[in-house]
């Protein structure tokens, strides 16, 4: 980075530059403990990777004043939810955006403010402590219920799914 005029330099040092690093001679390989090679290990409750699903939590705070809970806590459904939308960003691979969670909170009900008396049934049953750490698998579950071909659609169609016929959004 150059300095400003005012600032005294010596004329017999060298002038900092940029290098580029040193190359390398052969080919990344996955050879470390923990590298995984070939395709993803794929099954019921290992769910979908994707590049900061954290990010979900931060956008799911934007909805908590328009979703109708009923008797559910905001964290379960919160946790709950964002396991849906990092799982449909995560067949997309990239990071969570609003629209993912907006996908998930319209499917489970929570943005209907009369939701189908069948769906609050099952997410009361579902829902429950699943922001613990000890309800993992639960909170899996939430989102293993969801169709990975149905999350890979278009938002708009899978909201407008909802509004005719809720149970076409699950497995």
């Amino acid at each position: 980075m150059s300095a400003p005029d005012y600032v005294p330099t010596n004329v017999t040092e060298n002038v900092r530059t940029y290098s580029s690093p040193p190359s390398r001679n052969r080919s990344w390989m996955a050879d470390r403990p923990g590298d995984i090679d070939g395709a993803w290990p794929t099954g019921d409750r290992l769910g979908v990777p994707g590049p900061d699903q954290g990010y979900a939590i931060k956008l799911a705070s934007s909805f908590l004043d328009r979703l109708h809970l009923g008797s559910l806590d905001e964290k379960d459904v919160v946790a709950g939810c964002v396991a849906v939308a990092n799982k449909r960003s995560g067949l997309f691979g990239r990071a969570p955006v609003v629209h993912d969670l907006t996908v998930a909170f319209t499917i489970w009900g929570f943005l209907d403010e009369s939701p189908p008396a069948e769906l609050v049934e099952q997410r009361e049953k579902m829902f429950p402590e699943v922001a613990s750490a000890h309800h993992y698998p639960e909170r899996r579950e939430i989102a293993d219920r969801v169709s990975a071909s149905m999350l890979q659609r278009p938002h708009g169609a899978i909201i407008s799914d909802y509004a005719s016929d809720w149970t076409l959004n699950f497995v």
